[in-house]
């Protein structure tokens, strides 16, 4: 059985008493140290000038210092090749190891694998429609957060979730645009939810059947807008085509006349902005943590969990999230209208 090693305080210890003029038996009393470790310990100074416990020897590394950085340079160039790929890569180099060799490694150099995010995908307009919204608001932001009611839908995920895709990156690099995959807005989906909330209270909350167009979004305000308890000074939502329609428009131009905010709106809403949309930045996130808690049976239990959490959201939990809103305005300048939410 290995015996246990001494700390290096007892190791700096004897030779400290060595130094002195000790000798080794009296050392060995004085501490309860075998005098055979004494000797060795005072021998291993002598040798190399440390008590500390030395490298030891061990087989030597399928993968040279070479090989190691071609590796990183790889993984630099392209955050999202896979360790089948940086394998065969590793042979033609004429270094064949195993996967978890090559995993090794590049952790070595502070590169770890993980999910890459999905971000909107951001084109040099729609930086400069963000930055635009954000200087112009930037100075009201304060007074109108308040006083808007604000929209959106959501996807319920029943049977599976999107593709995940894994990326070599490094601590605090999550929101680098190398580290993530662009996504697209579209419509559609077996199960959608709309909701809106204000600095008051939240909304109603309807069930989409189907997939969405302008006349059934348009009926969705009709019925539910006017009847959600709260009805503040401005309202907005986002650039998806059923909230462009004519009639969409109409309608909001007659419920909020120079007040809403929107695609083509009095107040023009900034393209692909989910981190600027508080329902999309904090409350439909909230609101699934508390509804999937419990396991859920069906689509009905699904919506019986949401319009739980609903009732059970505090005023105070929506006036921070308006409070939260007014800040992403500010970084919004800050960062020249690019995503932000990895300096959050």
């Amino acid at each position: 059985m290995k015996s246990k090693e001494l700390s290096v305080d007892l190791r700096d210890k004897i030779v400290s008493r060595h130094k002195s003029g000790e000798g080794y038996r009296k050392i060995t009393a004085a501490l309860k140290v075998p005098m055979s470790t004494v000797a060795s310990i005072i021998r291993k100074w002598k040798k190399f000038g440390t008590t500390r416990t030395l490298p030891r020897a061990g087989r030597p590394s399928k993968l040279s210092d070479r090989g190691r950085r071609a590796l990183v340079r790889e993984v630099t160039k392209n955050p999202m090749i896979t360790l089948s790929e940086l394998q065969r890569s590793s042979v033609e180099r004429g270094e064949p190891c195993r996967r978890t060799t090559i995993s090794a490694a590049i952790h070595q150099s502070g590169l770890y694998g993980r999910v890459a995010r999905r971000k909107p995908l951001l084109s040099k307009r729609h930086k400069a429609a963000r930055l635009e919204f954000a200087k112009r608001h930037l100075k009201d932001s304060q007074t109108m957060r308040n006083k808007i009611l604000w929209s959106d839908e959501t996807k319920i995920e029943l049977f599976g979730v999107n593709a995940r895709r894994h990326v070599w990156r490094k601590p605090g690099t999550a929101h680098h645009e190398a580290n993530t995959i662009p996504t697209v807005k579209h419509g559609g989906g077996s199960i959608m939810l709309w909701g809106c909330f204000s600095a008051a209270g939240t909304g109603r909350l309807v069930r989409i059947e189907g997939k969405m167009n302008a006349a059934m979004y348009r009926d969705i305000l009709d019925k539910n807008l006017l009847q959600t308890g709260t009805f503040p000074e401005f309202f907005q939502q986002d650039g998806a085509p059923p909230h462009y329609g004519c009639q969409v428009r109409a309608f909001l131009d007659e419920q909020f006349p120079g007040k809403w905010i929107g695609r083509r709106g009095p107040v023009e809403w900034p393209p692909r902005s989910p981190d600027l949309t508080p329902l999309d930045f904090y409350l439909w996130g909230h609101l699934k943590a508390i509804v999937y808690a419990v396991k859920i049976r069906d689509v009905q239990h699904l919506k019986l969990r949401i319009l739980e959490a609903c009732a059970s959201t505090s005023s105070a939990v929506l006036l921070s999230v308006c409070e939260e809103w007014e800040k992403r305005v500010a970084l919004t300048i800050q960062r020249n209208g690019q995503h932000f939410e990895h300096i959050l």
